[in-house]
């Protein structure tokens, strides 16, 4: 029997749904709704929306987002994984410490030069790319798992998740032990 993979997960619309917690911050600070888009490192989306990213901060509700349903029971039966987000760390940090999440690894946008990369959790993991999978809802979640050389897996229960060709759609939650071999 093979040793199983480890999980790296996005945190918004991945694990969390935080599409209105995300959008509720930029419209506190007087953003018009048409001008709001995911997936983006937040803080060159909100120099793109001329707000500051301190402002942004602490107008984001760290309390407002809840777990998909099913995350918190896969979560349980990860053990050993990690979470890759282009979040900042202290909204990131604060969902997960709410959440009693504890992956072995959590990286943010101030970790990465630019948007969120693989490499520097895998380096923290000491892992292979063979060795992980990585799952997303976005296009720049795939382009990442690709340039990482790590299997992507959508998810599937985001309805803003859109499928691609070659993708491994999840439908549920725990749908992913399976696919890590647990």
């Amino acid at each position: 029997m093979s040793t199983p993979r480890v999980a790296i997960c996005d945190l918004d619309g991945t694990l969390i749904d935080s599409d209105a917690a995300l959008v509720d911050a930029f419209l506190t600070l007087g953003v018009d709704r048409d001008s709001i888009s995911f997936g983006h490192v937040i803080a060159q989306e909100c120099l793109r929306l001329g707000i500051s990213l301190e402002a942004y901060v602490d107008a984001y509700d760290v309390e407002a987002a809840s777990p998909f349903p099913g995350v918190s029971d896969l979560v349980a039966g990860l053990g050993h994984w990690a979470i890759c987000s282009n979040k900042h760390p202290v909204s990131g940090g604060a969902e997960l410490s709410r959440l009693g999440w504890t992956p072995q690894v959590a990286m943010f946008a101030d970790v990465f030069e630019g948007p969120k990369r693989l490499g520097p959790v895998l380096d923290a993991l000491g892992l292979d790319p063979r060795e992980v999978v990585f799952l997303g809802d976005t296009d720049h979640d795939r382009r990442c798992a690709r340039d990482a050389g790590v299997e992507f897996a959508l998810a599937g229960w985001n309805p803003r998740a859109v499928p691609a060709a070659g993708d491994v759609v999840l439908s549920s939650p725990i749908d992913l032990l399976d696919l890590l071999g647990r």
